[in-house]
């Protein structure tokens, strides 16, 4: 158990450092104003603000998403991992319910750390040197909202994170499972790295194509109310004012930044635990085996987290 949890912290970690900057290009798209865009697409995005904010802009929040690493994978793997025993087989549809329950209880600590991380990336927008900081990192920011509005603040945006994760988390351990088999990812395969860093990027990919649009929701339900008005009374109300304004096609915006993201970050991510994982293991089976002996290759008891 301890092994797990070490190995998920540092994929995590690892898958962080990649992603970031990727991710604060996906928020900045969702939630700019569509009659006053700042950015014309992805690459533009990028590129306005590394010139107005210089590198450091496309870290912003970064400290959140650290920050709750730890938590984040100690219960979802735990829960993971009992959730299979519990279940006994392995079976493409266990993974997908052991999954499902894993995001879904890992929403405690994912909704507020989000929530921290959208303020802190939208802070300071097109400012190469903020005049005036609202928040001075990501747990000050907690703390400012929990001040003002109590613990319903800081849990802003938690059904849609619900809606994402409890979906999103089944489909990427039921990916995962589904590449690692079919592209047979065996420990003494001279290509088991390059097939583990392909099974972890398209175990992303198709993560959050499955929950997209509920995310840019989230998104804008967790920035709204940062300029002291609030645009949107709840979720239905966010989705009547979106597609009333920009169509359906809001709901795909900032999908390219995502998807760039989603396959380095999880490639990295899923590689680096395997790998760990074998090394600190070494000699020992690194297998779940199911309740008729049949080995899976390469599926150890837990899988990492950091889509």
């Amino acid at each position: 158990m301890a092994l797990d949890f070490a190995a998920g912290c540092i994929g995590g970690a690892a898958g962080v450092l990649v992603g970031h900057p990727f991710d604060t290009v996906k928020v900045r798209l969702q939630v700019q104003n569509v009659d006053r865009p700042l950015y014309r697409g992805t690459y533009h995005c990028f590129q306005s603000i590394i010139r107005q904010e210089s590198m450091t802009g496309l870290y912003k929040g970064i400290g959140s998403p650290m920050m709750g690493l730890t938590f984040i994978n100690a219960i979802v793997f735990g829960v993971q991992g009992n959730a299979m025993r519990k279940l006994g087989r392995d079976t493409p549809l266990n993974q997908f319910l052991a999954g499902a329950s894993a995001g879904t209880i890992q929403c405690v600590i994912c909704c507020p750390m989000e929530l921290a991380k959208t303020r802190m990336q939208l802070q300071g927008t097109g400012e190469k040197k903020s005049k005036r900081k609202l928040y001075k990192n990501s747990l000050d920011c907690l703390v400012r909202i929990y001040k003002k509005e109590g613990i319903r603040g800081i849990n802003r945006g938690m059904v849609t994170t619900l809606m994402r994760e409890m979906p999103g988390f089944g489909v990427y351990f039921l990916a995962w499972d589904s590449w690692t088999r079919y592209l047979g990812c065996e420990p003494e395969d001279p290509y088991m790295i390059v097939k583990l860093l392909f099974a972890g990027g398209m175990s992303g990919i198709a993560s959050w194509i499955s929950t997209y649009p509920v995310d840019v929701i989230k998104s804008r339900l967790q920035a709204d109310g940062v300029g002291g008005v609030n645009q949107y009374s709840g979720i239905m109300d966010c989705v009547r004012q979106s597609l009333k304004k920009e169509g359906w096609r809001v709901f795909t915006r900032g999908l390219t930044s995502t998807l760039l993201r989603a396959f380095p970050v999880n490639a990295t991510t899923f590689a680096t635990v395997t790998l760990f994982l074998m090394y600190m293991r070494e000699g020992q089976e690194c297998s779940i085996v199911d309740s008729e002996q049949q080995p899976v290759p390469l599926q150890p008891q837990t899988q990492p987290t950091s889509m």
